[in-house]
């Protein structure tokens, strides 16, 4: 049971921490509003036409498999370090390894589905 107020006494901070932040932000932020804020780039060159225009689709796809990659590395390399300090390293191992089989599967998934083909 005091588990339980501990979690809700935590809760209950963090949310009038964040509330309270939100507030005096809000409160003593500077307004003015300038033509100049309104443009898409306040800095740098000037834009000529509407961004709203419909991307290839594979750009996503191809930014959404970079990322998983990018993050199996991030958090593969914390394993790689302490697998040698942990009493079974083969458990480690097995795990490393299918944790990269089921990447690899999402791959060939997507490469068999034609994500990986640009036209």
């Amino acid at each position: 049971m005091s588990t339980l107020i501990v979690i809700g006494v935590f809760t209950f901070v963090a949310i009038l921490v964040v509330g309270v932040t939100l507030a005096i932000s809000h409160a003593i932020a500077p307004r003015m509003p300038t033509p100049v804020k309104g443009e898409t780039y306040e800095c740098g060159a000037e834009v000529f036409t509407d961004a709203w225009r419909q991307q290839n689709l594979h750009v996503y796809i191809f930014a959404l498999l970079f990322v998983v990659f990018d993050v199996e590395l991030a958090l593969l390399a914390p394993v790689a370090l302490v697998a040698k300090s942990l009493n079974a390293p083969w458990l480690v191992l097995t795990e490393v390894a299918l944790f990269i089989l089921i990447l690899g599967a999402g791959l060939l998934y997507a490469w068999r589905r034609g994500a990986l083909t640009w036209e």
